[in-house]
């Protein structure tokens, strides 16, 4: 028995259990940012700022996707606005329309 590995007990066998190595630190690994996303209200432009949190956890080469990935649907829902019928067009006024030819014939 050794006091730096500890052992188990499996059925009638004692066996060493090797301790649990704490990883190393490398400069190097993904880490994450911990920036702040606010809320927009828009449930659609949400999802794709929560989805830049995707980039925290990926090697700097595998940003590119997810940057990508979330441009294009924060550019689907810039156009999906722009797509939603909005209010009907004003007539238009008095004052826009040609005067009738007998308008400045008074008499």
């Amino acid at each position: 028995m050794s006091d730096s590995v500890p052992d188990a007990t499996v059925g009638d066998e004692t066996v060493e259990v090797e301790p649990e190595q704490e990883p190393e630190y490398d400069p190097a690994a993904p880490a994450p940012l911990n920036v702040p996303r606010t809320p927009t209200g828009n449930a659609e432009v949400d999802a794709q700022l929560e989805r830049l949190g995707d980039a925290d956890h990926l090697a700097t080469d595998g940003h590119l996707e997810v940057y990508e990935d979330v441009h294009r649907g924060l550019r689907d829902a810039l156009t999906a606005l722009d797509a939603r019928p909005g209010p009907p067009a004003p007539s238009p006024s008095y004052d826009a329309r040609t005067p009738s030819p007998s308008y400045g014939h008074r008499s």
